[in-house]
């Protein structure tokens, strides 16, 4: 492994610690955004108890926030139940939003690696053929380890950076659709809610 990097010469440095960076969020995302942590099923039923228990307060209510995403934005709605629908709806909007943000966070940092990297290794192909004709021109075509180091590099460096692309594009692509699944369900949980406060005043 380490004579393929030392042959892919100084730019395999950079492709190996965007696989790293790629691999840590990947691994970080695929835990975070799991949906019994981002928004379980039976938080809205749970608050539909305290309702009719007359059970709701304040420490609930921050409790609440402190379990998951979908939690603070039902917190934000529950914070406002006093209040008439339209305010309910823009403060679950205001927090949604918020939380949209965090559940794409290290994202386009993911989007990065799998953009840049292609081109870290297209330059590193460069430098190698460059690196060739550079040594045939100096000492002529009668050593061939001058023309094998040069296509070495070139090759392993685009393979590298090809290889550490697909599974980044991948994993945004899939995470990305994560998200917006994620975002759904948040606000179909935070309607129900809204129709729970205000649904039969209306």
């Amino acid at each position: 492994m380490f004579e393929l990097v030392k042959t892919g010469g100084w730019l395999m440095w950079p492709i190996i610690l965007c696989s790293v960076i790629a691999l840590a969020i990947i691994g970080e995302r695929l835990w975070t955004l799991q949906r019994k942590y981002v928004s379980p099923a039976t938080l809205v039923e749970q608050i539909q108890q305290w309702l009719t228990r007359k059970e709701l307060d304040q420490a609930r209510i921050q409790l609440l926030a402190e379990t998951s995403p979908l939690g603070r934005i039902l917190a934000s709605g529950l914070a406002n139940r006093d209040q008439s629908r339209e305010i309910v709806k823009e403060a679950i909007e205001d927090t949604g939003r918020h939380v949209a943000t965090e559940l794409e966070r290290y994202l386009t940092t993911l989007g990065t690696v799998a953009a840049i990297t292609p081109f870290l290794g297209l330059l590193g192909t460069v430098l190698g053929m460059i690196e060739m004709f550079s040594g045939i021109s100096t000492r002529g075509v009668g050593d061939p380890t001058i023309v094998a180091g040069g296509i070495g590099q070139a090759l392993i460096t685009t393979a590298a950076g090809i290889g550490v692309a697909i599974p980044s594009v991948i994993a945004y692509r899939y995470f990305r659709g994560q998200v917006s699944n994620l975002l759904i369900d948040m606000e179909q949980e935070a309607i129900k809610l809204v129709e729970i406060l205000h649904g039969k005043n209306d």
